[in-house]
């Protein structure tokens, strides 16, 4: 399928300039040198130009190409290495509501429809104008949290959770521009985003949820029997039983299901489910099917309602997911239920049909797999995506995870695959299932340095089986600008991270300016998180996952993160291709806590990065560099530093003599040698 999205919209842009010329957009947001009579650059880090001009000056200097192809960048290049390319990724990851968010007309707030008619909640077209800086940053993979369409019931704060997705096949409404009028739909969009990424040679990832669907799912209309249902009465004291003598959070292991299910409060539990409405009474599902409100309407005539989700863990604290549920995935109860329960027993949601990994059944839902395992194939088919994140995959059966797989690799062999598995000695399995990565334990690890975490987590991800994101926080965690260390740990760690061995960078959008304020309160958090901005700010107590948000694009710092990624693009590609070689990987031995360091040999050149993890003291540290010197048969006594966080490029001379080298850094700085 051939397109040529981007020459469509310049040429609209080019018709439609002088329309409008009041847009202000963030300063970082102009990479090509924007000069136009329409154009008014603002003292506090903003532009006010004509939308159509910017645009058509950005597609024209930076991403105007040949009509390019409705496939994968891989598959444009003729490439089949089963996703290998995520391993020399620096992944950025964007909820793009939020990501290309901006307060157009300076109003003070976030309009869905501004004096313009304009939306200011971010756009698939305005990430046009991300993508440029994001490139100058080495990103060469764009991660998107989910753009389908999500559900508002439930709904947690303004804009609702896009986790709650209620249809696969159709795309978020609320990221479909208006600058396109009625000229471009929103697939055209989207598909105009993708061809604007593969020309800056970035590929896009999507995040895809098969194991849950939102409370009002699509699918409810034509299959009411892929869900599961209660009595609307039990809704307001439903949730996981909660066991004495099991710990909390514990994995629903075999020993923990027998004392579950011989536990009463687990019959309690399991009674308050029934049959979906068509099965209690299809003539009376026809008549209601076609109601706009369907859940609705199900919960006024049969007084059920779906069953909200809850974690997969016993004793897990968390109160259940109002607005999302579980897809029932087999048609007969877990095995190790049997013995408890009647044949003749509802449908019902527990540890162990949750996680049909551990705990599959016999009769599979093949309707429903069979949709789950065409959502890639429809995206890669439409859009030319280049790879994705499933969401809870560790808990889906391995046969439909091999068939999810299979499906996409059936289109685009060189399709990537990242594994929500944060517990690193589950990589070896995540690798045998397919994935070419997984998320690890990086964001827990690293911002914790003054307990020795981070060090330990740099020094042992090379033993992972396979690569993790190098990552001090994710969209689910605080911020490590908000961290102790703050904005010095920030910085220490996000250039540490573009050389760690084994490991992915991962810049969760909003890090590179050093955002306070978290996505969500999901992982390592607590409501204390919500107050990190200052009680002026508009966005003091939001959460972008759920709320309208706009990044601190305008932060006086806002070019310090840039700048030095830019700086250390050229060493990191010389180097990208050692950084799994064990062999031609060394790290230091050091009694100093705070001090760390990796050194790699490429072609008898020896590369060492230092840094200090201490953000508010300098750190010395002595060096025996004789080992480095015999494997790279290289006896240089001098060395030239490449780069610091501190100070300008300069020849390198504190050696001791020619077997130790005597490492000086200020708080926070990091280093990089050459011998």
């Amino acid at each position: 399928m051939e397109t040529n999205m981007l020459k469509q919209f310049k040429a609209y842009c080019n018709a439609h300039k002088g329309s409008i010329n009041q847009f202000a957009i963030p300063d970082l947001w102009q990479t090509f040198n924007y000069q136009s009579k329409t154009a008014k650059p603002l003292a506090d880090g903003q532009i006010v130009c004509d939308p159509y001009d910017f645009f058509y000056e950005l597609i024209d200097k930076v991403y105007l190409s040949d009509a390019s192809k409705v496939v994968s960048l891989s598959r444009q290049k003729g490439l089949n290495a089963k996703g290998d390319w995520l391993k020399s990724s620096v992944l950025y990851s964007s909820l793009i509501r939020t990501s290309s968010a901006w307060d157009h007309d300076r109003s003070g707030d976030l309009e869905i429809s501004n004096l313009s008619g304009l939306k200011e909640t971010g756009t698939f077209v305005k990430m046009l104008a991300v993508l440029p800086y994001l490139k100058e940053m080495g990103v060469n993979a764009l991660y998107l949290l989910p753009i389908m369409q999500f559900s508002k019931a439930h709904k947690k704060g303004d804009m609702g959770s896009p986790y709650s997705v209620q249809n696969f096949f159709k795309l978020d409404e609320a990221l479909k521009d208006p600058l396109t009028g009625s000229d471009f739909s929103i697939e055209d969009e989207f598909r105009l985003l993708v061809e604007a990424a593969h020309t800056l040679d970035m590929r896009v990832i999507i995040d895809i949820i098969p194991r849950t669907n939102a409370i009002d799912s699509d699918f409810l209309r034509d299959h009411p029997e892929w869900f599961y249902w209660i009595k609307k009465e039990s809704l307001k004291t439903y949730g996981p039983p909660s066991y004495e003598g099991i710990p909390s959070t514990s994995i629903p292991k075999e020993e923990y299901m027998q004392k579950v299910y011989e536990d009463k409060k687990t019959l309690s539990h399991i009674k308050q489910f029934d049959f979906d409405p068509k099965t209690k009474d299809p003539k009376l599902f026809d008549t209601l099917k076609d109601t706009d409100n369907l859940l609705e309407a199900i919960e006024n005539h049969y007084g059920l309602t779906v069953a909200p989700a809850f974690s997969d863990h016993i004793n897990d604290p968390q109160p259940p997911w109002s607005d999302i549920t579980f897809f029932r995935l087999y048609f007969d109860h877990p095995k190790i239920a049997k013995p408890y329960i009647k044949n003749d027993t509802p449908p019902y949601i527990l540890f162990d049909s949750i996680k049909s990994n551990l705990y599959p059944g016999q009769k599979p839902n093949e309707a429903l797999w069979k949709t789950l395992a065409d959502t890639i194939p429809y995206f890669q088919r439409t859009f030319g995506i280049d790879g994705a994140r499933i969401d809870m995959g560790h808990a889906l059966p391995k046969p439909l995870l091999d068939r999810i797989i299979k499906n996409a690799r059936d289109i685009d062999p060189d399709f990537g695959f990242i594994a929500e598995e944060l517990n690193n000695d589950n990589a070896l399995d995540a690798q045998e299932k397919g994935y070419n990565m997984i998320i690890g334990n990086g964001f827990f690890a690293q911002p914790r340095v003054f307990d020795g975490h981070s060090r330990y987590f740099y020094y042992h991800a090379k033993d992972v089986a396979l690569p993790l994101f190098a990552a001090p926080e994710t969209h689910d965690t605080p911020r490590i600008a908000s961290r102790e260390g703050g904005i010095t740990l920030s910085k220490t760690l996000t250039v540490l991270n573009m050389f760690m061995p084994n490991g992915v960078p991962f810049i969760n959008g909003g890090l590179e300016f050093y955002e306070k304020q978290p996505m969500n309160l999901g992982l390592d958090s607590s409501k204390e998180d919500l107050k990190r901005l200052e009680k002026h700010d508009p966005y003091y107590g939001k959460l972008a996952l759920f709320d309208k948000y706009q990044l601190h694009y305008t932060n006086p710092l806002r070019y310090q993160l840039k700048a030095i990624l830019k700086t250390i693009l050229p060493i990191k590609n010389t180097l990208q291709d050692v950084f799994y070689d064990n062999d031609k990987i060394y790290q230091y031995e050091s009694d100093n806590p705070f001090f760390i360091g990796f050194t790699y040999i490429k072609e008898k050149q020896i590369y060492m990065i230092f840094g200090n993890l201490n953000p508010y003291y300098d750190e010395q540290s002595d060096i025996d560099i004789s080992a480095y010197q015999k494997a790279a048969s290289n006896d240089e006594t001098r060395g030239e530093l490449l780069f610091s966080t501190h100070e300008a490029p300069r020849p390198f001379t504190q050696f001791i003599d020619q077997q130790t080298i005597d490492i000086h850094l200020s708080k926070g700085e990091v280093k990089i040698v050459k011998l």
